[in-house]
């Protein structure tokens, strides 16, 4: 058997979120089966990140063991026509050693949470939260400032949350306005059940002017969820990237061995 990495993107409106659930319409459900038809068996894989419910994924990563028959081009397009017409393909496909995780090999995840900032609703992205008010990104830009660094993060977790750790270390939390997006690019190396969204509910509240930049701060140290903000759609989030030592999907890969030939 050959572990493949698998580089994925997806539209996750419509779906229940990536972890297989007991009433089907679950990403892996789809992957596993597409493999599955591919080669004549189930499959089973691993993911780098779990995503909830209606988020998306530009960089997504998972791994699965296919038999050594197969090519990275056979695998990204067998999947890709067996995933057909959902919005959901493999982007790239990979050979690495046998213990690669997509998991556990990460060293850092990249989401982005993007806000159409305008009066008018979209007509054509569903990859956004639609804010009709004016937000000032200055000023939360600012109040992000007092959530980078390694805190507690109980105020930004979700009550259903598994972590056995509140304790994480939030490397960039980024606010940037593009014409009528409010853009927030997050990183760290994990993240807790709904971090990211909590924090970015929490943030509107200062663009909107409801909440001073200081209060952020003051949520963070009350370690309550009560203390923070909303938890905004998940429409809006993306999981952009995830970082590797090495990255799989570059020719300098980890553990690369050449794929058999195909039979002829």
């Amino acid at each position: 058997m050959t572990r493949w990495a698998l580089l994925l993107e997806y539209d996750g409106t419509g779906f229940v979120g990536w972890q297989s659930q007991a009433g089907g319409g679950a990403l892996q459900d789809h992957l596993e089966a597409a493999a599955g038809k591919l080669v004549g068996n189930r499959v089973t894989s691993v993911v780098a990140g779990r995503t909830d419910a209606g988020v998306h994924a530009s960089g997504q990563v998972a791994a699965m063991d296919l038999p050594e028959r197969f090519d990275g081009r056979t695998v990204r397009e067998a999947i890709n026509h067996h995933l057909k017409p959902l919005p959901f393909v493999v982007l790239q496909a990979a050979a690495v050693g046998p213990e690669w995780s997509p998991r556990f090999d990460a060293i850092g995840r990249r989401y982005r949470y993007v806000i159409l900032n305008r009066r008018a609703r979209p007509g054509l992205d569903r990859h956004v939260w639609h804010v009709p008010a004016r937000l000032d990104e200055g000023a939360m830009a600012a109040a992000a400032g007092h959530l980078l660094g390694r805190h507690d993060f109980t105020s930004f977790r979700a009550a259903a949350c598994q972590a056995k750790s509140p304790w994480r270390t939030l490397d960039v939390l980024r606010v940037a306005r593009e014409g009528e997006r409010v853009v927030i690019d997050v990183e760290a190396r994990s993240f807790l059940h709904h971090q990211v969204r909590n924090m970015v509910g929490t943030l509107k509240l200062v663009g909107e002017g409801r909440w001073a930049a200081e209060r952020v701060a003051a949520a963070l140290a009350a370690r309550d969820r009560a203390a923070a903000g909303p938890t905004a759609p998940p429409g809006g989030l993306t999981l952009t990237g995830v970082v590797y030592p090495a990255d799989p999907f570059s020719p300098a890969g980890p553990d690369r061995s050449p794929a058999p030939p195909s039979p002829h």
